[in-house]
């Protein structure tokens, strides 16, 4: 079943084979055996690639599980005397990851030695259980799913613009003044804006000269002058402290629900390499993340503008 898990995730036998120092014969051989005892062909192979069949992917989604319940099983039996171990694989948002998980993984190391940690930045959602990630760090508004969720922490957007913008085009006084007058800049997936205020929830489509599918091209452009943006504070709260970015309208911010979770597959042991790791994010992070610091009475009172 491992041997089988590795090659789905792996992508191919030869992969599979280097990483658990197998020969691609002996996996190949391991794979028809398995085949021949469950009666069903697992995986359709050509030339060039491996893919699952019909059977075979509910199949994987079955293993992967068990395969975590017998790593948590001898976990309990070794917990007192043994720490988390095996690699842990994590999948998070590009600019999320790169900010506030990428730095803190020395320390994470030091108190986990025996893990390792494969970490993959991606901002598009991943199926988990299809490739064989532990855990997903997700920054959304979680639908319902078989996938157990965990928030670590709150998430807050906020309208901000650079100040050479403001000294250009001067600050926008209400929603009709933004949309009329002012340059918004967003990513095709973040429009339009979704804003919550004092007349309740408002729509602002942006429009803006600059169309991209990156968030980080926005944020590029919101510290150049380009326009104003709506971003979350774990991206821009060293900007809005230093001067860089001011907040616009503050009255308004983004109207969902938007949380920091972990998300895992769901299953009756959590893996101890997968608990440790949430529960060293959730003590980094916690409900008042250090991003927002200096920006608590903002975050209390939304009409207070100035940022100490």
């Amino acid at each position: 079943m491992e041997i089988f898990a590795r090659v789905v995730s792996a992508g191919s036998m030869s992969a599979a084979g280097r990483e658990m120092a197998l020969s691609p014969a002996v996996v190949s051989k391991r794979i028809r055996r398995l085949e021949d005892r469950l009666g069903t062909r697992l995986l359709q192979r050509t030339t060039r690639q491996i893919a699952m069949t019909e059977a075979g992917q509910g199949f994987y989604e079955r293993v992967v599980a068990i395969l975590a319940s017998v790593e948590e099983a001898e976990s309990f039996v070794t917990r007192g005397s043994a720490q988390a171990r095996g690699t842990l694989k994590v999948t998070a948002p590009t600019s999320f990851g790169r900010l506030h998980i990428a730095p803190y993984l020395g320390r994470f190391l030091e108190d986990n030695p025996d893990l390792a940690v494969n970490l993959d930045l991606a901002d598009d959602f991943v199926d988990i259980v299809g490739e064989g990630y532990d855990l997903a760090i997700r920054i959304a508004e979680l639908s319902d799913s078989s996938l157990v969720a965990r928030r670590l922490a709150p998430v807050h957007r906020i309208l901000c613009a650079a100040p050479s913008y403001l000294s250009r085009y001067g600050e926008p006084r209400s929603i009709e003044d933004l949309q009329e007058n002012h340059v918004c800049i967003a990513a095709a997936a973040q429009d339009p804006w979704r804003l919550m205020g004092p007349r309740g929830i408002e729509i602002v489509r942006t429009g803006a000269p600059v169309r991209t599918n990156s968030s980080e091209v926005v944020r590029e452009a919101l510290l150049a002058g380009v326009g104003v943006a709506l971003r979350s504070t774990w991206d821009i709260g060293p900007e809005l402290r230093d001067g860089k970015l001011r907040i616009v309208l503050p009255q308004y911010r983004a109207s969902k629900d938007v949380g920091l979770h972990a998300v895992y597959p769901s299953r009756r042991f959590l893996p101890a390499k997968v608990r440790v790791f949430i529960d060293f994010l959730a003590q980094l992070y916690g409900p008042s993340p250090y991003w927002d610091a200096g920006l608590d009475a903002w975050l209390a009172e939304p009409n207070v503008v100035e940022i100490g």
